[in-house]
């Protein structure tokens, strides 16, 4: 009983502590441009990107994962072969799903697609990335930090608009909880749903 009151006492308090994290700032312009507008395309980048509170580039991250994976007898090179290939997957395709998942849920006017024709585009260039942590009952969800910048998609050097998403927690779980990143994947969608509440705000 004593453990179970832990369990929920430290779930409580890392909860608590995370809500007062997420935000968004905005930096530069605002949603007018948006009005009329129909579809805006997104693309994700990973080319500044750092992990873990130890700011970790991918490459020492994934060196790091991969002794652990290694370590263990049952998984060995064929466990991080599937490890590795589901961390691409999701980088290349399953987290820019989930955005679109989150901000097209909140911003009902406006759809936002990837691979798409359209007069802008956001782009998601990631900072911060905190994996998180899964222990069975409990865990520890991702979190996020971009930058996310409106910019005319024939002319990517016109920015319209820049916000900073600091410290996005990536609630609530998901299917693919358990896993680094599907708890990556989480802070996406997050991220994806606030922004999507900010634009409703303001287009209605």
């Amino acid at each position: 009983m004593k453990k179970l009151f832990m369990m929920l006492f430290v779930a409580f308090v890392t909860t608590a502590f995370a809500q007062t994290e997420n935000s968004l700032i905005i930096q530069q312009g605002n949603f007018d441009f948006l009005r009329g507008q129909t579809d805006v395309n997104v693309e994700l980048r990973f080319e500044n990107t750092h992990y873990q509170v130890e700011n970790f580039t991918e490459e020492q991250y994934l060196e790091r994962r991969k002794e652990d994976v290694l370590a263990n007898r049952k998984r060995g090179e064929e466990g991080w072969q599937k490890w590795s290939e589901a961390w691409n997957r999701f980088k290349n395709t399953e987290y820019l799903n989930y955005f679109l998942k989150g901000i097209n849920g909140k911003s009902k006017k406006i759809n936002f697609k990837k691979d798409a024709n359209t007069k802008y585009t956001l782009i998601i260039d990631a900072k911060w990335i905190y994996a998180g942590w899964h222990g069975g009952l409990i865990g520890q969800e991702a979190k996020l930090t971009s930058d996310l910048t409106f910019v005319e998609t024939e002319n990517p050097t016109k920015v319209v608009m820049k916000i900073y998403g600091d410290k996005i927690l990536g609630k609530p779980q998901n299917k693919d909880f358990v896993m680094e990143y599907g708890r990556i994947a989480g802070a996406y969608e997050a991220t994806g749903k606030e922004v999507g509440k900010a634009i409703k705000k303001v287009i209605k």
